[in-house]
């Protein structure tokens, strides 16, 4: 079998993506967690996959090693399509002694070239390398030469296929094997390949893959002829009734398309519907077809093909082995909790057989044990564990052939359907249990608390048929408890518990219910009696609001019942009551109403006067805003005219709030006082504004009339009545109309005729192309009163066309909440589309489906800025042309817009960015750095390539990112990387951010003399060496002569100097300081050193002369010692060397001399010579050599320098 790898290069979901480098070029490493666990490391290759360019045919071999912990697991892909794994084509192994993944072809041919990729992965991370593999195509190759005739032989089959007669059905002949076997592989899965080959005899397997995937590509082209979508391939079943059943799901471009079956090629007849002497029928529901095969024989074996028009859409094989039930399986009897066993037994070996239950497939698992003997005759199905469920029909079906058999589930005695169930019950009401039995004829006895339980008074026990039930009629204390029921020893338990709510008598619940009426300043009393146990919470509630005892409130409960006194009520007091009981089982509520009588108030105004004419007055006013609780009687009304002290008693005139006076005399002026009459009394009086009879009151302006329509010779306007209609009513109107331009307004109707209404009014008096405006005036009993402000402007034309749609409408501009938008004016198209004479945007979330309206009015302009938007929003937007005709079709963008500024790749913006900072222990750290990105962009920061610790605090804010440690400590010394990324790109930089303090002094001095006129000083290291690898030292020196320190020596990396020019007679001390990026320490001072002059009496000797020869070759008195310089600081040589005659020195680098190079500084002094470099650099690492020479001799010394980043 083969199988196929698909990797995908992507952070695994839930998990952080941090990147980091490693030491093998071309790897990259994903970090998922921030933090890893003591112990635990990310994958990493120590050797990665070399790329390879190869001959066709020849064998190419991809090795690489990992490491990590958890060991990782090693996978392959690449780019272009899938790696398929196949003993012929490609291999993936492991060896484990030499721990290498390789991923192997055995033969290389052209279509696997491609970049590969290569995963290692664990719980931690996953690093990933690609390479390259590059296949050179030589000369004639017999392979492809094959495969073009095997590629030729397959087009050949594809004809043949295709082959069909004008209706789309296929020529009646039966399919060839080559043609039978590439059916076969286009509908089969991709598992199922390898075992289709090799039945078939197929060996280019990799052939085999490039051909089919060309007839596949061919084949879906086709199918989409006919075919919209297909899916759901659900290759032949055999059941357990000896029937076979093909599914497929397709949605038919036409549902009238013809549907045909084929067998091996032959078209097979069926019917749309099952039919009991039809052997095939097909089935459809929406768009599930389902064909079915009944009665199974060995003549029904082959491929089965189904095909929509003249198309082939989906083929599946149906074997039929040699094989028979010998003995088929038999009817089980098997008790309930017990386990029942099917068995068969077949005429050949099988190892295919397949069990059904219930119409439905079983597998193997705790309830069903499918097993078979080792010669695959005896299948044995075990269903354990029987309920009543589980008995029905069982099959086993082999090939084509099945037998079923029963499984009887019997119970081995009584047991319960439905047990007893706990119950509540109410104090004085009844209550029942009720259980039920598997038999009619079962009897049991029920239990109280242990005591058996009779038929008494009180308790009723009965059965009918299977169910048993106790019933109390009247449930006590007395009754509550634990009961049970047996029968056959069988048990069921349940709680009876016994509960006393509060409660009301029901006759006493309806009086109370009773509305109660009192008047004002009497009382009001409130009784209700009730049952439950005590103690029970009452409460008294007036319109919500929670009574209490009062001077005018007085609550009495009593037991049993309670009763609420309301003393002085007033009219405010009416409203709902209620009283509300609540004890440990419950609580209980009751209404009622209150309602308090008083006098009425007085009438409401304003006044509405319907008429005020020379011979009669008629007003309307409000009735009163509270009738007291009664129903209004009378209105009592009183009239006075101005200018008199006396008042008329117009009399009661009845319940309806409105009078017609027609005692009136003309001009002259009237005023009235109402009250309100009820039986609880007369409210007080309302007094009218004066009413003047037949005085003349104009109508006020109607509203400006609105133009509904307009056409080349009809204006069709419409109009509001006035508010003020002068009091009369409106007569009619008077219409003026008007052409731009011109100051005369004309009458459109004549002055004998008025305009009956405003609804609609046609104004045919137009000249066609003419613009107008038009106003009204209306007209009541005293005559006509002030025009309306004028309409717009309308021209006298057909309606016009809606305009089309916007042309190049695009985004010129965005930001988190606003996007800039611009388009261009649609064409104009005579007689389909008119010119736009405005604009609405609109926008729409793209989580909503409805568009809403960003200008009310529709804009002139062809830009605009939409506000207010969500950051980071969805939103598709639309803008629609609108003119008088109506509004145009909208024009939307083509994708959704997000609410962003327009993508930037992150980049710094500050001028200078300082890349190395110091700080001292204690003090906090803090690092400042700008950027712009859009959209807004994922900021990380890491030290020394690995996720800050939680002690350091990272404030991000827009476009500035900030780093802060806190009391930073020298463990707080490393490169801080801020990564900030967004989809555009991402953009690092990288800060040394080093931690220390002022050093510690060294430790004792010591001085040495090796060479005369030369004095060794070494001390003790600091013990802040280890701690600070910037750390080094300073000599400074005193002589008795000057008695002025000075220094001799900087930037010393070791614990060692040689100071020369020691004079004898002269008195020297020495003092160390330990030096780094704060500051020095205090001096370890050496002790003091003389060298004695020595004075001796001078005498002359003159001894006999005798030649001395002081000659000698170059010697090293003091060697070159090894050194290691951070790169940037000074590095110091030294060595010392005597020979006579002066041998000559000469310094080399990597065999290259040193002497005129003016980046070294080179001195001798009386035999000891130094080198010495300023500033050390990675091009100074290497191999130093100094060689002496004289004429007697050569002598040279060798030393290293390793230069620290």
């Amino acid at each position: 079998m083969f199988k196929k790898s698909k990797v995908t290069d992507q952070t695994a979901a839930g998990q952080a993506g941090i990147r980091k480098k490693s030491k093998v070029p071309g790897v990259m490493i994903t970090q998922f967690k921030e933090e890893l666990p003591e112990g635990m490391t990310t994958p990493d290759f120590t050797r990665k996959p070399i790329a390879l360019t190869l001959q066709e045919g020849k064998t190419a071999i991809f090795k690489a090693i990992v490491v990590g912990t958890p060991k990782p697991t090693v996978t392959w892909s690449r780019a272009n399509g899938e790696i398929v794994f196949h003993p012929d084509v490609c291999i993936q192994k492991y060896d484990e002694s030499s721990h290498e993944h390789t991923l192997e072809f055995p033969k290389v041919a052209p279509e696997d070239a491609d970049t590969y990729k290569c995963f290692a992965n664990n719980d931690h991370g996953r690093a990933v390398c690609t390479v390259v593999l590059n296949v050179i195509a030589v000369g004639f190759s017999k392979t492809k030469e094959l495969q073009k005739v095997q590629g030729e032989d397959t087009a050949d089959f594809r004809k043949n296929l295709k082959k069909r007669n004008p209706d789309g059905t296929r020529e009646e002949k039966v399919m060839e094997p080559e043609e039978k076997v590439w059916e076969i592989l286009l509908s089969a899965d991709k598992k199922d390949y390898e075992a289709i080959c090799v039945e078939h005899g197929i060996t280019d397997f990799r052939g085999m893959l490039k051909k089919l995937s060309e007839m596949k590509r061919e084949r879906e082209e086709e199918i989409a002829e006919f075919v919209s979508h297909i899916s759901t391939l659900k290759h032949i079943e055999v059941n357990d009734d000896d029937c076979a059943t093909i599914e497929l799901d397709m949605d038919l471009k036409d549902p009238t398309s013809k549907i045909f079956l084929y067998k091996d090629g032959v078209m097979v007849p069926f019917t749309k519907e099952e039919c009991e002497g039809q052997k095939h029928s097909l089935k459809q529901v929406g768009k599930k077809f389902v064909f079915t095969i009944k009665g199974l024989g060995k003549d029904d074996a082959g491929l089965y093909s189904v095909d929509v028009g003249g198309c082939n859409v989906f083929s599946t094989n149906l074997k039929a082995p040699d094989v028979e039930f010998a003995v088929k399986i038999q009817e089980v009897k098997a008790e309930e909790r017990g386990d029942a066993m099917f068995q068969c037994v077949l005429s050949a070996p099988y190892d295919e057989l397949k069990w059904f239950g219930k119409k439905a497939p079983l597998t193997h698992g705790e309830k069903f044990e499918i097993s078979m003997s080792e010669d695959k005759l005896i299948h044995t199905l075990i269903i354990r564990d029987c309920a009543p469920l589980d008995g029905g029909i069982y099959a086993a079906v082999a090939g084509v052939k099945s037998c079923n058999a029963w499984l009887i589930v019997e119970d081995p005695g009584v047991h319960f359907h439905a047990g007893l169930s706990d119950c509540k019950a109410i104090m004085g009401e009844a209550a029942e249990l009720e259980c039920k039995v598997s038999s009619d004829d079962c009897k049991g006895i029920w239990y109280k608390d242990g005591e058996e339980v009779m038929d008494m008074e009180g308790i009723t026990i009965s059965q009918e048929g299977s169910f048993h039930r106790l019933k109390i009629h009247k449930v006590t204390e007395e009754f509550g408890g634990k009961y049970k029921f047996e029968a056959d020893g069988r048990k069921t338990e349940a709680m009876i518990v016994v509960e006393d709510p509060p409660r009301f008598v029901a006759e006493d619940l309806e009086t109370f219910k009773m509305p109660v009426t009192v008047k004002k300043g009497q009382k009001a009393t409130f009784k209700l009696p009730f049952v439950g146990r005590e103690p029970i919470k009452v409460q008294w509630y007036l319109e919500g609001e929670e009574l209490s005892d009062e001077s005018n409130i007085k609550i009495e409960n009593t037991e049993g019942c309670s009763r609420l006194l309301l003393t002085k009520l007033q009219r405010k007091d009416s409203g709902e009551v209620k009283i509300k009981l609540k004890n440990e089982f419950g609580t209980m509520e009751a209404l009622s109403e209150l309602i308090v009588l008083d006098k009425p108030t007085p009438p409401m105004g304003p006044l509405e006067i319907v008429e005020a004419s020379p011979s009669v007055i008629d007003f309307k006013w409000r009735p009163p805003k509270d009738s007291g609780g009664c129903k209004i009687d009378n209105y009592i009304l009183e009239r006075n005219q101005i200018g008199r002290n006396t008042w008329k008693k117009v009399g009661p005139i009845g319940p309806e709030a409105k009078y017609r006076d027609s005692d009136v005399d003309h001009g002259r002026r009237y005023c009235y006082r109402i009250r309100v009459e009820t039986e609880m009394g007369t409210s007080e009086l309302m007094e009218t504004e004066d009413i003047q009879a037949g005085t003349k009151a104009y109508p006020g302006q109607p509203s400006a009339p609105k133009v509904v329509s307009a056409f080349k010779d009809c204006i069709n306007l419409t109009w509001s009545p006035p508010a003020n209609t002068g009091g009369t009513n409106i007569l009619g109107y008077n219409l003026e109309k008007r052409k731009k331009g011109s100051n005369l307004w004309s009458a459109v109707n004549p002055p004998e005729e008025m305009i009956r209404s405003g609804k609609l009014c046609p104004v045919k008096d137009v000249i066609e192309g003419m613009e107008y405006e038009f106003r009204v005036a209306a007209i009541n009993n005293s005559g006509a009163g002030e025009f309306s402000v004028p309409s717009e402007f309308v021209f006298a034309r057909d309606p016009k066309k809606p305009p089309g749609k916007v042309l190049d409408f695009k985004v010129t501009d965005s930001t988190y909440t606003t996007l800039s938008l611009s388009w261009t004016k649609p064409k104009d198209i005579e007689g389909e589309e008119d010119e736009a004479k405005g604009y609405f945007v609109e926008v729409r979330p793209a989580e909503n489906t409805d568009w809403d309206r960003c200008n009310s009015n529709a804009i002139t302009m062809t830009s605009y800025t939409v506000k207010g938007l969500k950051s980071m929003g969805m939103y598709w937007v639309r803008v629609i042309a609108t003119n008088e005709g109506g509004e145009g079709v909208p024009q939307e963008l083509d994708n959704y817009i997000l609410a962003m500024p327009p993508p930037v790749r992150p980049r710094f913006t500050d001028a200078k960015i300082k890349s190395f900072m110091i700080v001292r222990a204690g003090n906090s750290a803090r690092f400042n750095i700008n950027f712009e990105a859009s959209p807004w962009p994922e900021v990380t920061w890491l030290k020394d390539a690995v996720p800050v610790s939680k002690k350091v605090t990272i404030s991000n804010a827009e476009g500035m990112s900030q780093l802060l440690i806190p009391s930073a400590e020298r463990s707080d010394t490393g490169i801080y990387t801020i990564i900030v990324k967004n989809i555009v790109g991402q953009e690092s930089f990288s800060i040394e951010i080093r931690v220390t303090d002022e050093p510690k002094p060294p430790g004792p001095v010591d001085l040495d003399e090796n060479v005369p006129g030369t004095v060794t000083i070494s001390w003790a290291a600091s013990p802040d060496e280890k701690k600070d690898d910037r750390l080094h030292y300073m000599v400074t020196k005193r002589d008795s002569h000057k008695r002025q320190w000075h220094t001799v020596a900087d930037r010393i990396f070791n614990n060692k100097f040689t100071a020369c020019n020691i004079m004898p007679g002269r008195e020297y001390q020495f003092r160390v300081y330990a030096k780094n990026d704060m500051g020095s320490s205090k001096p370890s001072e050496s002790p003091k050193w003389l060298i004695p002059a020595k004075k001796e009496k001078f005498t002359v000797n003159l001894p006999e002369s005798k030649p001395c020869d002081l000659q000698c070759g170059p010697k090293f008195i003091m060697p070159l010692k090894m050194h290691a310089a951070p790169q940037g600081y000074e590095c110091y040589m030294s060595c010392a060397i005597k020979g006579d005659p002066t041998p000559h020195i000469t310094w080399y680098r990597n065999n290259i001399s040193l002497n005129t190079n003016t980046n070294y500084f080179i001195s001798n002094t009386c035999g000891v010579c130094s080198l010495l470099i300023l500033r050390v650099g990675p091009k100074d690492s290497g191999e130093y050599k100094i060689v002496a020479e004289n004429s007697l001799g050569r002598a040279e010394c060798t030393t290293k320098l390793t230069v620290r980043e």
